[in-house]
């Protein structure tokens, strides 16, 4: 299964980058791991991918149909921080981008980074205006904040559709061995 978790520090929160230009994610781990896996969630296809895992040697594992030469994984030598490079995006790019490691079987996911990709960056706001007077904000608690967004926190249910994933996947060839044991007891019964 898929948790998150504090052990996970990830940078920034939020990317918006131009159309065939370069970014980088950072991720701190706050103690050493066998290596860093990197997933994207994406709201359009309704999917979470595995995109690449790099371990303590800096050797890359990519997942399916996933382009060699478009991410990149570097690490520090402390092997306790990771950043995942992304070249020439596009649009197919955008997405929720997660660090994650394994541990005791389960999957330790950061905090995402939402990449947004577009064709040209908007144009920085003129400060001619007097600025807006804000609200004080209230200070809220990494748990509370939990509570409050409730079952519709991406950080809940993203991991949660992910874990349903793996297990009807897991499930395949369990319902492939039981078709194969019923055909051969209908063919053994049929020679009798």
């Amino acid at each position: 299964g898929f948790c998150t978790n504090l052990l996970l520090a990830q940078t920034p929160k939020h990317i918006l980058a131009q159309t065939n230009n370069n970014t980088e994610i950072h991720c701190e781990l706050r103690k050493e791991h066998a290596g860093v896996y990197w997933f994207r969630w994406s709201q359009e296809r309704q999917n979470f991918e595995f995109l690449i895992f790099s371990n303590l040697l800096g050797k890359a594992t990519y997942g399916a149909n996933i382009m060699q030469g478009k991410f990149s994984v570097h690490g520090a030598s402390s092997h306790t921080s990771y950043s995942l490079h992304i070249s020439h995006l596009h649009a197919s790019d955008n997405g929720t981008y997660y660090c994650s490691v394994s541990q005791s079987s389960q999957l330790l996911l950061g905090s995402g980074t939402q990449l947004r990709v577009v064709d040209v960056l908007p144009l920085p706001s003129k400060t001619t205006q007097a600025p807006r007077s804000k609200k004080p904000m209230r200070c809220v608690t990494k748990s509370k904040a939990a509570v409050k967004k409730g079952a519709c926190s991406p950080l809940v249910w993203i991991p949660l559709a992910a874990s349903i994933l793996v297990l009807l996947l897991s499930l395949v060839p369990i319902a492939h061995r039981l078709h194969r044991l019923r055909r051969r007891l209908w063919l053994r019964a049929h020679r009798q």
